[in-house]
């Protein structure tokens, strides 16, 4: 089973603000400021870089909500009786 997409575009964002970041290093300025550019400067470059990866964990998601949504009115037809009318073929 493959990486979770939604893991893989957590570690993308982490890794675009590491790289803002350290090439932030050397400039001379408070490290807050850094910090505070580099999730800036992260944020719109991910906006932009990484619009397919969070397509995708957009579409992982709602395939999990669509699933839990078949469980829930599953649950609910059992619960109801009607899954037992359906067995026996009375309807």
């Amino acid at each position: 089973m493959g990486v979770s997409p939604a893991v893989k575009y957590t570690l993308a964002r982490l890794g675009l603000l590491a790289a803002v970041f350290v090439l932030l290093v050397p400039v001379p300025m408070n490290l807050m400021l850094k910090l505070m550019i580099a999730v800036l400067v992260s944020a719109i470059l991910g906006w932009f870089l990484l619009s397919k990866m969070r397509d995708e964990v957009a579409t992982q998601v709602e395939q999990g909500l669509e699933r839990r949504k078949a469980q829930k009115e599953k649950l609910r037809s059992a619960l109801a009786g009607d899954d037992e009318e359906e067995r026996s073929g009375v309807q």
